[in-house]
């Protein structure tokens, strides 16, 4: 058994891993005047994930970053679970996702293989569509102004387009393509896919696939088509995971089998060049990532911790904080508030979402633990969380 082999092996007992597909894309058309919360703060939105009917839990967010329940809103569609997942259903980051001004809130329903979105009202939400997403198993949903892409997770794997009609989405004909995987469906959260990103300057869709530790890129044409053959990029570590952005075109990816940050530059013609990489936190699988101004944000449930990592010069990630937070259980996704005072931890094994305030050099400190959530269990869980 190879060292790699080794890693992914002992990764297995807490959480999956990553390739990464990227494709070049068109200028997305500019968003829109953000809107907030109610009272005039923000939101936060948690998927619960149920396999017998997938709902969205809506929270309104006062100044103080404390949450309120709101109503839970039906997706029409069915959760679903990997197999194998140890606390995680989906395997994935990003299977919840807000628009870029914050107005529509699309879910993947991975159990009956379709995409939903809502238009949103500070915490209300409003289901205006339910489409299929053009694959088997869908785990991660991502948009860049009125382009959106979905990944789909099982059989072969596969990556669809989308346009937004307002709130709407259809199909971008011809737009789907293969990842060349060979999953079962459901498939085993080592093998499935993670996460699906696009650039901030809309030249780039981004797929993360987990083992292969590679870095595949496809062109994307300006009709929203990719093309057959992508560019191909080996990662510099073992299971590259959550993808996060910053500027135009730079990308940082969470290595859950070592727990570094590394930073990459993603080239229109798919090819992504490495600019550095960061200092293991030393905690256990990495592989959650979200982004708060100058600062990355990661989770690691195999150690029940979050870390912290600065954006350094040249946008290269620079770690700051191995544990910034001890929360405990075991973290996963994670959401930034729009103005950067707050960070949202989904912990599924507990059945909570952490409130952490965002002090100076991205200093977390507890504010409140949001309980009565689904707990992992049987096979089930929630997974997917998105604030404003």
């Amino acid at each position: 058994m190879t060292r790699h082999d080794r890693t992914l092996t002992a990764l297995a007992a807490t959480v999956g891993s990553a390739t990464l597909v990227i494709a070049a894309s068109a200028l997305p058309a500019a968003a829109a005047t953000p809107q907030y919360g109610d009272a005039g703060h923000g939101a936060v939105f948690v998927q619960l994930n149920a396999p017998g009917g997938n709902k969205i839990a809506a929270y309104s967010r006062a100044g103080d970053g404390r949450l309120t329940a709101a109503v839970r809103y039906s997706t029409g569609g069915d959760g679903g679970t990997a197999v194998g997942a140890p606390v995680d259903a989906l395997a994935s980051q990003g299977s919840l996702t807000l628009a870029d001004d914050g107005g529509v809130l699309l879910a993947v329903n991975a159990g009956s293989n379709s995409v939903t979105s809502f238009d949103v009202h500070g915490a209300r939400l409003h289901r205006e569509s339910l489409v299929a997403s053009g694959g088997k198993f869908p785990v991660s949903v991502a948009v860049r102004g009125h382009l959106v892409y979905v990944l789909n997770g099982g059989g072969a794997g596969s990556v669809s387009g989308f346009r937004l009609r307002g709130a709407h989405l259809l199909p971008i004909p011809g737009s789907t393509r293969s990842l060349g995987l060979a999953n079962t469906t459901p498939p085993a959260f080592l093998s499935s896919p993670a996460q699906v990103g696009i650039s901030p300057d809309g030249t780039a869709v981004v797929v993360a696939t987990k083992n292969n530790g590679t870095i595949e890129g496809f062109a994307l044409h300006r009709d929203g088509r990719l093309s057959a053959t992508p560019k191909i990029t080996a990662a510099p570590g073992p299971v590259p995971f959550a993808l996060e952005w910053s500027g135009t075109h730079t990308l940082y990816v969470a290595q859950a089998g070592d727990g570094r940050v590394v930073t990459y530059a993603v080239r229109a013609d798919g090819s992504a060049v490495q600019r550095g990489s960061s200092d293991s936190s030393g905690q256990a699988a990495l592989c959650w990532l979200v982004r708060v101004k100058d600062s990355l944000v990661g989770a690691n449930p195999g150690s029940g911790t979050l870390s912290t990592w600065g954006i350094g010069e040249h946008g290269v990630a620079t770690l700051r904080k191995a544990v910034a937070a001890n929360p405990g259980g075991g973290p996963i996704d994670l959401a930034a508030s729009r103005d950067g005072r707050f960070v949202y931890v989904q912990d599924a094994t507990q059945g909570t979402v952490e409130v952490e305030r965002v002090g100076q050099g991205a200093a977390l400190g507890s504010v409140q633990t949001v309980t009565g959530l689904p707990v992992f269990g049987g096979g089930a869980g929630m997974e997917g969380i998105a604030a404003s």
